[in-house]
C-alpha cells in the first residue's frame, strides 16, 4: 500500500496500552472525541503559562495532525523535537512520528523519503523508550505494513513486531496479528483475532480495538459483503453507543442495501457523536437523502460538507460534483 495512506490508517488505530497520550483526562476525552478546537485552545493557554510544558506540545501537535493543518503542523515541530531530544519520552517520539507521517501525505516525491526515514525512526524511539505504548508500537507496525519498500516498509518486521510483544501482552498481540492478517486479505483470520481480544476496563485496546474492527467493517463493505459489514457496524453500534463509527458505517451499508431512509436515520445519528468531526457524514448523508429523494436536505448536508476545512479532498470534489448536479 502507498505512504499517502499511512496518515489515515493511523488516524483509525489510535490507542495506548496503559497509559492515555495525555494526563489530563479532559484533554484525552478532547483528543479521543476529535475536539481539536477545544484541545488545541486549552494546549495554547497552558503554553502561554509554561512554554517548555510537553503535555501541551504532544496535544498541539496531534491536534494538528487531526485537522491536517500544514502550517501548525510545522509550528509544533521545534517543541516536540526538544521534548524528544532534551528530555526523552515516548510520547513526543510517537508525536512526532505522527507529524511527519502527516507531512509524508501531501510532501512531493523529492521530500517524501525523507519523512518517511523520520517517521520510523520517531516510532522506533518510542517503542524503544516505552514498550507499553501501544500507540506507538501499533504506529510502527502500520508504517511497516503501508510504506514502499524504498520508504523502510516490511511485513517481515511488522511480523516480528508482533511476535515481540507475546506472552507479556496477549491482547496487543491480537491486535498486531488482526493488523497483519488483514494486510494479507485474510478476513476470517482478521475477525477471529479481533474476536479474542478482552480489553476490560483498557480504555486505550478499547480504543484500538473499535478502530480494527471499524476498518474491517469496510473491508468487507468493499467486498460487497454486506450482512458481514451491517453486523460488525452494528456491534459496534451496541458497543460503543456514544461513538461515530458504528452507525456512520451501519449508514453507509444501508444505502448500499438500498435502505436510505433507515440510512439517514443512522448517519444523523452519528453527526453528533464522538468522533464525528474525523468522519465524511456529511457527505454520505447527502448521498443518503438524495437516494430517498430529499433533494432539499441533500443539498444542505453537501454544502455543509464541503465547507469542513478537515475534509478529505476526494470526497470534497465528489461532493461539489454532487452539489453542481443538484443545480
Amino acid at each position: 500500500m502507498h505512504l499517502r495512506l499511512l496518515p489515515f490508517a493511523l488516524s483509525l488505530l489510535a490507542g495506548s496500552s496503559h497509559a492515555d497520550l495525555l494526563k489530563d483526562p479532559q484533554w484525552q476525552a478532547w483528543l479521543d472525541a476529535g475536539k481539536t478546537a477545544e484541545l488545541s485552545r486549552a494546549a495554547q493557554a497552558r503554553v502561554k503559562v509554561q512554554p517548555d510544558d510537553d503535555q501541551a506540545a504532544v496535544a498541539l501537535a496531534m491536534t494538528a495532525v487531526d485537522d491536517n493543518d500544514a502550517a501548525r503542523l510545522e509550528a509544533s515541530l521545534p517543541a516536540l523535537l526538544a521534548c524528544a531530544d532534551k528530555r526523552p519520552q515516548a510520547i513526543c517520539s510517537y508525536a512526532l512520528g505522527r507529524v511527519y507521517g502527516q507531512q509524508a501525505m501531501t510532501a512531493s516525491v523529492f521530500k517524501m523519503p525523507g519523512l518517511a526515514s523520520k517517521t520510523k525512526e520517531q516510532f522506533l524511539r518510542a517503542v524503544e523508550q516505552d514498550p507499553q505504548l501501544f500507540e506507538a508500537r501499533s504506529g510502527l507496525a502500520q508504517f511497516y505494513l503501508m510504506a514502499p519498500g524504498f520508504a523502510g516498509g516490511s511485513a517481515a518486521k511488522a511480523k516480528e513486531l508482533a511476535a515481540d510483544v507475546q506472552p507479556r501482552q496477549p491482547e496487543q498481540a491480537r491486535l498486531l496479528r488482526a493488523m497483519l492478517a488483514m494486510n494479507d486479505k485474510d478476513w476470517a483470520g482478521a475477525e477471529r483475532e479481533l474476536a479474542g481480544v478482552k480489553p476490560g476496563e483498557d480504555r486505550a485496546l478499547v480504543r484500538e480495538l473499535r478502530g480494527q474492527w471499524t476498518r474491517l467493517g469496510f473491508e468487507f463493505m468493499e467486498q460487497k459483503n454486506l450482512p458481514k459489514s451491517r453486523g460488525i457496524f452494528e456491534a459496534l453500534l451496541r458497543d460503543h453507543p456514544g461513538h461515530a463509527a458504528g452507525p456512520y458505517g451501519l449508514g453507509r451499508v444501508l444505502v448500499e442495501m438500498g435502505q436510505p431512509e433507515e440510512a439517514v436515520k443512522a448517519l444523523e445519528r452519528a453527526r453528533v457523536l464522538d468522533g464525528a468531526e474525523r468522519l465524511p457524514i456529511d457527505h454520505r448523508l447527502g448521498q443518503a437523502l438524495l437516494a430517498k429523494g430529499d433533494k432539499a436536505g441533500a443539498r444542505l448536508a453537501l454544502e455543509r460538507f464541503v465547507q469542513n476545512k478537515r475534509a478529505n479532498p476526494r470526497n470534497v470534489e465528489s461532493a461539489r460534483k454532487q452539489l453542481a448536479e443538484l443545480g
